[in-house]
């Protein structure tokens, strides 16, 4: 389940990657692409929303640029598993064409005299 924790209606460009930083605010950074040199880029503070964050939580912009948070999952829960376990089918094997192929020829060495 979804709740939106602030609503900052944050514009998104493209080439840029958008998410809540430690202090709470909406960041962005220049996205990684071919022929850019590796290393930190610079991040850049968008919009001031200083929300506090809870333990537990994934905070994300959502695509109305607003602070949303997501529960994260954790564990599994023993009676799930069992129902998420499909039965194996076995497959028959295709048949491949068998293509008869010639021999190599072999060269012979030749010998030496002495």
């Amino acid at each position: 389940m979804v709740t939106v924790v602030a609503r900052t209606g944050v514009k998104k460009d493209k080439g840029y990657l958008y998410f809540v930083d430690k202090n709470g605010n909406v960041a962005r950074a220049k996205m990684s692409r071919a022929g850019r040199k590796k290393g930190k880029t610079r991040v850049e503070v968008v919009n001031r929303a200083n929300v506090k964050k809870e333990r537990g939580y994934l905070y994300f912009i959502d695509k109305s640029g607003n602070v949303a948070k997501a529960q994260m999952a954790r564990g599994r829960k023993a009676g799930k598993r069992k129902a998420a376990k499909k039965k194996t089918v076995k497959r028959k094997a295709a048949k491949r064409k068998t293509v008869k192929r010639k021999p190599a020829k072999r060269k012979t060495a030749k010998k030496r005299k002495r």
